[in-house]
């Protein structure tokens, strides 16, 4: 088993920045990619960032490139999600979430172990 807490969501303004942070504890391996997930109200759940162990292969939604990193670090089994520039459309539940697989894939069905989600809302 896996766990992955989350935290660092809130209510933040159009232009604002937030560091979202993921916990890992349980049968953890290294060697897992990562990802962080996205859903707003209504639409499906998308895959916004994902990094294999080392950060060597890292994957970006279009919307997001430029604004948000996804950064690890594996000596405190924690992964992390800078977002930066924040729109009212990056509004959404974020949620953590750990591979099978040792590199970035998009389909939330390569993902056995998520974390419980983190509210970002930004206002405009």
């Amino acid at each position: 088993q896996v766990q992955l807490v989350e935290s660092g969501g809130g209510l933040v303004q159009t232009g604002d920045s937030l560091r979202l942070s993921c916990a890992a504890s349980g049968r953890t391996s290294s060697s897992r990619a990562m990802g962080w997930f996205r859903q707003a109200p209504g639409k499906e759940r998308e895959l916004v960032a994902a990094s294999s162990w080392n950060g060597s292969t890292t994957y970006y939604v279009d919307s997001v490139k430029g604004r948000f990193t996804i950064s690890r670090d594996n000596t405190k089994g924690t992964v992390y999600l800078q977002l930066n520039t924040l729109k009212p459309e990056d509004t959404a539940l974020y949620y953590c979430a750990a591979s099978r697989m040792a590199v970035p894939t998009k389909s939330t069905r390569d993902y056995p172990y998520w974390g419980q989600g983190t509210q970002v809302t930004v206002s405009s």
